[in-house]
């Protein structure tokens, strides 16, 4: 299994960083655009796709919303959009971090190490249900009554923690250190943001939610309330 696959079509840029990578320890396929990656990911594994957002032909946030349709690999986008519309784009996309371009080699390199080390973990964990809703780590499937759900790996890593502690209010902060870790460089607004997105895939009514719930001044549930 390759650790990387890295979609740049920059190659001065994709080569160096390649070199960079290599000489921390990690194995990298470079491809040049968004189809010849996705034909590598359809015939190789990798552990994580470093995604460039500025693509020739398909651009990096349609690659990987395809990805998505079949992958939970970690997916970390690199662009030099570094506004907020631009990572919202990038996340809704089912990016699990964003690194804006120029980047700081060592700062890439513990982004990546840390999507690594949140993503596999979690292989022979119990099967959690509650609220109809069915979380298998193992298998990283997510179901609604019996319906498959999609969710990007951030989303269910979020799920996985809040079902973990049925009724517990569980505080933003506890939240973003169990996903994200306390080591990453992701804002911690991002867990409301992806609490949005959970209740707009799992609420019948996501302005009025019943199974991720809101605490005041505590954070967020699973279910009733203590």
């Amino acid at each position: 299994m390759t650790d990387i696959l890295m979609i740049e079509d920059d190659p001065e840029l994709g080569g160096l960083v390649r070199d960079f990578l290599l000489r921390a320890g990690f194995s990298v396929l470079l491809c040049p655009d968004a189809e010849s990656g996705l034909s590598a990911l359809r015939t190789e594994p990798f552990r994580l796709v470093l995604l460039d957002v500025m693509l020739p032909g398909m651009d990096g946030c349609e690659a990987c919303a395809v990805l998505r349709t079949t992958q939970e690999i970690p997916v970390l986008m690199m662009s030099a959009r570094s506004d907020d519309e631009s990572k919202l784009l990038g996340y809704e996309t089912g990016a699990d971090d964003y690194i804006g371009k120029p980047f700081s080699v060592p700062v890439l390199i513990a982004k990546i190490k840390a999507l690594l080390r949140r993503s596999g973990g979690s292989g022979t964990a119990a099967v959690l249900t509650g609220c109809g809703i069915t979380v298998n780590p193992a298998s990283r499937q997510v179901t609604k009554n019996g319906i498959p759900l999609r969710l990007n790996a951030k989303e269910f890593e979020l799920l996985r923690v809040l079902m973990s502690h049925p009724g517990e209010a569980l505080s933003k902060d506890m939240l973003f250190d169990s996903v994200w870790g306390a080591d990453c460089f992701t804002e911690p607004g991002t867990v409301s943001v992806h609490i949005r997105w959970l209740r707009e895939k799992l609420e019948d009514d996501p302005n009025q939610p019943q199974i991720i719930r809101t605490v005041w001044k505590a954070g967020y549930c699973f279910g009733g309330g203590k």
